[in-house]
C-alpha cells in the first residue's frame, strides 16, 4: 500500500485505542522471571557544572564499554549551550555500593565534513540534531547515536523538517556513517510519521554486536494517540543489521496508560526513554513519564521479550482495523523507581545501561537523568545490581 493510500485509510478510520492490550506485569511476575534489582546508591552532579568548556546537562542516555570500563553519556543539547556532544565518565563501585561518578572527557559530534553541528535556524533551514540515545559497539568500541530530528509546521509558511537518524561514530565523535530508516519513520508535514520530539529515543547493540535495536519514544501519528490515563498506546522497536545498517524487523511495544499525573490531573505523556539488550530477544526497557509543570517524575523498568511478537516492518499503521491484528512484545514490570527504598528522589530518568559485574557475580545496572538544563532538576546516576541477568556480557570474541 502506498503512503498516500495509507493516509487516506487512516484518516477515514476511527482507531479505538481503549482496546489495546494491557501487558504490564507485576513485581511478583518479575521475580518469576529471575530479575530483581538491588539498589546500590545514587549520586548527583552539580547543576550547570562547567566541564572542559561545556555546561553539563541534558544527559539523556549512557552506555558502558566493557573493554575499557568507560561510560559514554550523551547530552541532548541541540548546540545551544555548546556543540552537540557526549561525555565519558568513570563510575566507582566499591564494597557493593555506588561510591562516585566522575566525568573524564567530552567530544562534540561531528558532521561528515568534520565540522560541529550549528544550532537550529528556521531562517537558514538548519536543523541541529536532538541527541537522545548512545550505544557502544561491543566488537570494536565504536559508537551509535540517535537524534530525534525536528518537525516545525507553521500555520503559514514552509515546514522545517529534519528526519530522526541513527549514526555511527568514532569515540572522538567523527562521523562514520548513517543507517537507513524504515519509510514510516521519516518526518512529514502532514500528520503521518513521527510526532515532534517523540521519535528515536533509545539505541542498544545486542551483546554480540550484530544487531542495533532502536526505540521510538511514542506512537507515530498513524499508530494512534499518545497514552492517556484510560488507555495505553503502541510505539515501535526496530532491529537493524549492524554491518549493513538495513532494518531487519520491527515490533510493536505497548506503552502503559499514564502512570503519573500533575496535581491538576494531567501530564504530558509517558514513553520509552531508553533500552539495553540482554540478548537478541530480551531487553530492559525504561519507560518515563515527563511532567515538566510540577517537576514530578515517574520511571519504570520492564523486562521485554520479542518472542512471538508480530514483525510489523513495512506496516504503515499498527492500528489499521482492515489489517491483520498485531501481537506486541511481551513485557514484565521489574521495578518502579518510586518504590525503591533509599532512593532520595526520582528526576527525569532517561538512560539505562548494563555496567560491570561486581565481585560477588551480580551485574550492575546504571541509570542517568536529564535535568533539562533546569535549576530545579538534578543530574542523577542511579545504580542497581541483579543476579537475574544472564545476557549482556561482552562476547567471547571481543577478548574482553
Amino acid at each position: 500500500m502506498s503512503i498516500r493510500a495509507a493516509r487516506a485509510r487512516i484518516i477515514a478510520t476511527a482507531v479505538v485505542l481503549a482496546a489495546l492490550p494491557t501487558l504490564a506485569g507485576t513485581p511478583a511476575a518479575a521475580q518469576d522471571d529471575g530479575i530483581r534489582l538491588d539498589f546500590l546508591g545514587e549520586r548527583e552532579l552539580p547543576n550547570a557544572m562547567p566541564f572542559q568548556g561545556t555546561t553539563v546537562g541534558g544527559l539523556s542516555a549512557l552506555s558502558y564499554d566493557a573493554r575499557t570500563g568507560a561510560y559514554y553519556v550523551i547530552s541532548d543539547d541541540r548546540s545551544q549551550t555548546g556543540p552537540a556532544r557526549f561525555y565519558t565518565a568513570h563510575v566507582d563501585f566499591a564494597d557493593g555500593a555506588l561510591k562516585g561518578v566522575e566525568l573524564t572527557g567530552t567530544h562534540p559530534w561531528l558532521r561528515p565534513d568534520g565540522t560541529v553541528f550549528p544550532p537550529t535556524s528556521t531562517a537558514g533551514s538548519t536543523v541541529a540534531p536532538d541527541p537522545e540515545g548512545i550505544a557502544v559497539d561491543p566488537r570494536d568500541g565504536s559508537l551509535a547515536w540517535t537524534s530525534e530530528g525536528e518537525r516545525i509546521v507553521p500555520v503559514d509558511g514552509p515546514a522545517l523538517l529534519g528526519d530522526p537518524w541513527i549514526r555511527r561514530a568514532t569515540t572522538t565523535g567523527a562521523s562514520t556513517g548513517q543507517l537507513p530508516l524504515p519509510p514510516q519513520l521519516h518526518m512529514d508535514s502532514q500528520e503521518f510519521g513521527p510526532r515532534k520530539n517523540k521519535t528515536l529515543e533509545g539505541v542498544t547493540f545486542t551483546p554480540d554486536g550484530r544487531r542495533i535495536v532502536t526505540a521510538m519514544e511514542d506512537p507515530l501519528y498513524q499508530d494512534g494517540a499518545d497514552p492517556t490515563p484510560e488507555h495505553g498506546a503502541l510505539t515501535r522497536l526496530t532491529v537493524h543489521d549492524a554491518r549493513t545498517g538495513q532494518p531487519l524487523a520491527q515490533y510493536a511495544y505497548p506503552l502503559e496508560p499514564l502512570f503519573a499525573a500533575t496535581s491538576a490531573g494531567s501530564t504530558d505523556t509517558n514513553g520509552v526513554s531508553d533500552l539495553v539488550a540482554l540478548g537478541h530477544d530480551r531487553f530492559l526497557v525504561l519507560e518515563r513519564a515527563s511532567i515538566y509543570t510540577d517537576n514530578n517524575w515517574k520511571a519504570r523498568i520492564y523486562l521485554v521479550d520479542l518472542h512471538g511478537a508480530t514483525d510489523v516492518l513495512g506496516r504503515d499503521s499498527l492500528t489499521d482495523p482492515s489489517a491483520p491484528p498485531v501481537r506486541p512484545v511481551r513485557k514484565t514490570l521489574v521495578t518502579d523507581l518510586s518504590d525503591v527504598p533509599g532512593l532520595p528522589r526520582v528526576d527525569n530518568v532517561e538512560g539505562i545501561t548494563l555496567g560491570p559485574r561486581l565481585p560477588d557475580g551480580r551485574r550492575t545496572v546504571v541509570l542517568v537523568s536529564d535535568d533539562n538544563f533546569a535549576a530545579r532538576q538534578v543530574t542523577q546516576f542511579i545504580a542497581f545490581a541483579t543476579r537475574g541477568i544472564q545476557g549482556g556480557d561482552c562476547p567471547r570474541e571481543c577478548g574482553c
